[in-house]
C-alpha cells in the first residue's frame, strides 16, 4: 500500500468515525410481518459501529428468555459458524471462515471494509475443519473433541441424508459416505456440483438441507455484492437458493431474488421451506430489515432491483420493473 493509500485510508477512518446516522425506529418497529420501511437514508461514507467479540466473563452467561438457561458446551474453537447434531447427539461444528477474495479488497472503500472486519477479529484464515464433540457423560458439556473431516475449502452448511453427509463448501457441495459412532473421515469428499465462488465471492457461506426423501439437496448461495455495484454478470445464479438432484448433481433455481439467504428449515407440517436472509446495506440505519421467510418455488424475493415487495432500490441500473411487478413480500422481518 503506497503512502497515498494509507493517507486516503486514515482519512475514510476519520469520516467514517464523524458520521453517525442513528436509527430511528426501534427493534420492535422494524420486526413483524408488517416493519416500518422509512424513505432511504443513502450517504457518501455509511455508518459503521463494530462489536468486537469478546469471550464470557468469569462466572457470567448470555442471558435466556425465561424458563431457559444458556451454558457452555464447547469451547476455544477457531470461528465455529455452523451446527449439525446427528442421531447420535454427537456435534459436528464447521470451524470456517472466508477464503481468499483478492477482488474483494480492491479499492478504498473495501481496505476500510477490511480494516473493520479485522478490528471486529473477522479476518483470520479459515480453519477449513469439521469438528466432532461429544458430551460422554450427560453434563452439557463435550469432554469428546476430534477432527472429524479436514482439507475443506471455507465450509459451511452441513446435511446429513442415510449414509451420506453433505458438506457445502464454498466452491462445492461435496458428499462424504457416513458411519454412525465413527469418530473421523478420510474419504475424499465426491464431488455433487461445482458452486459460485471466484476471486470475488462476496457472501462465501453455502449451506444446504436435504429434502425428506433424500433425493434433492436445496443449497443457498449469497450475491456477490452488495447491490450489484460490480453488474449482474458476476451475480449469474447468485441470490438464490438452489434445487440439487443428489444422484446427478444437475440443479435449477428454486427461488431467486434473495440476497444472502443463510439458515433453512422445512415446517413440518406443510414440508414448506423456510430461510432467513441477510438484507442489503447503505440504505441508512432503518433499512433494510432482514427477514423470515418461506419459500416459493419459482419464487423472486426483488434483490437487487427492490426490497420487501416492490419497495424499489434507485441504486439500481438499470431497473427491471417487470421483475419488481412479481417480487413477493417476506414473511417475517428480523429488524435493521
Amino acid at each position: 500500500m503506497t503512502k497515498l493509500h494509507l493517507w486516503l485510508l486514515a482519512l475514510g477512518l476519520a469520516v467514517l468515525s464523524a458520521c453517525s446516522d442513528a436509527a430511528r425506529y426501534t427493534i420492535t418497529d422494524a420486526s413483524g410481518p408488517t416493519p416500518v420501511l422509512p424513505q432511504p437514508s443513502i450517504s457518501l461514507i455509511p455508518t459503521i459501529n463494530i462489536a468486537p467479540a469478546s469471550g464470557w466473563a468469569p462466572g457470567k452467561s448470555p442471558v435466556a428468555a425465561s424458563g431457559l438457561v444458556v451454558s457452555r458446551f464447547a469451547e476455544h474453537l477457531d470461528h465455529p459458524r455452523w451446527l449439525l447434531v446427528l442421531l447420535t447427539g454427537e456435534v459436528l461444528v464447521a470451524e470456517t471462515n472466508g477464503p481468499p477474495r483478492p477482488d474483494e479488497s480492491r479499492g478504498l472503500k473495501a481496505k476500510i471494509m477490511n480494516w473493520f472486519m479485522r478490528r471486529a477479529g473477522a479476518k483470520t484464515p479459515s480453519a477449513n475443519r469439521i469438528t466432532l464433540l461429544q458430551d460422554l457423560d450427560g453434563d452439557g458439556v463435550a469432554e469428546y473433541r476430534t477432527e472429524y473431516l479436514s482439507g475443506l475449502n471455507s465450509p459451511f452448511g452441513m446435511a446429513l441424508a442415510g449414509q451420506n453427509l453433505y458438506v457445502a463448501d464454498t466452491d462445492a457441495l461435496l458428499r462424504f459416505p457416513y458411519v454412525a459412532g465413527a469418530k473421523h473421515v478420510a474419504t475424499q469428499g465426491a464431488l455433487v456440483t461445482p458452486l459460485p465462488a471466484g476471486t470475488r465471492n462476496h457472501h462465501w457461506t453455502k449451506n444446504v438441507i436435504v429434502s425428506a426423501d433424500g433425493s434433492k439437496l436445496f443449497v443457498t448461495v449469497g450475491s456477490n455484492s452488495n447491490v450489484a455495484e460490480h453488474g449482474m454478470d458476476i451475480e449469474a445464479q447468485r441470490a438464490s437458493i438452489w434445487e440439487v438432484d443428489a444422484a446427478t448433481g444437475e440443479h435449477q433455481i428454486f427461488a431467486s431474488g434473495l440476497r444472502n439467504p443463510n439458515g433453512m428449515a422445512w415446517e413440518p407440517a406443510t414440508s414448506t421451506l423456510w430461510t432467513v436472509v441477510n438484507e442489503r446495506d447503505e440504505l441508512g440505519s432503518d433499512l433494510v430489515p432482514d427477514y423470515l421467510t418461506s419459500v416459493r418455488k419459482g419464487g423472486f424475493y426483488g434483490w437487487p432491483y427492490s426490497y420487501y415487495g416492490a419497495h424499489v432500490d434507485e441504486r439500481v441500473r438499470p431497473q427491471r420493473p417487470d421483475l419488481v411487478a412479481t417480487a413477493l413480500v417476506p414473511d417475517y422481518a428480523l429488524g435493521s
